[in-house]
């Protein structure tokens, strides 16, 4: 056995590595791409569900809290902003549904603070 066979065994070996190390990226390649493609268009609904579920329980909170006269701004800006995420998700728009959600979410929490500390500095 010379040199030379020994050189075409390691060729062999080499190119039957780098013929499965290329099928291996191909594949891997293919999975994360469908797993991108099926979380990128599956999940805005569920996404959405969630925050404006949350967006509402705080809004009905904070007027339970009477928001709408001690923290009118928030109170009311969180209301059109659900009332607009509402909208925006009826048209499957779940990216900005999402965003306009989360702004509510958000306003609701202010006006929650707001009403609660009227509420403590009118000694109620």
């Amino acid at each position: 056995m010379g040199a030379t066979d020994r050189f075409r065994r390691r060729s062999r070996k080499n190119a039957i590595v780098k013929a499965h190390v290329r099928r291996f990226r191909t594949g891997l390649l293919a999975a994360v791409g469908i797993f991108s493609l099926v979380g990128a268009t599956g999940c805005g609904g569920s996404i959405y569900a969630i925050t404006s579920s949350s967006a509402s329980s705080k809004l009905e909170t904070a007027e339970a809290l009477g928001a709408e006269r001690y923290a009118p701004y928030e109170f009311w800006y969180a209301k059109e902003h659900l009332h607009k995420a509402m909208e925006e998700a009826s048209t499957a728009d779940y990216g900005d549904a999402i965003k306009f959600a989360s702004t509510a979410e958000e306003y609701a929490e202010k006006a929650i603070v707001l009403a609660k500390q009227a509420h403590e500095g009118s000694g109620r």
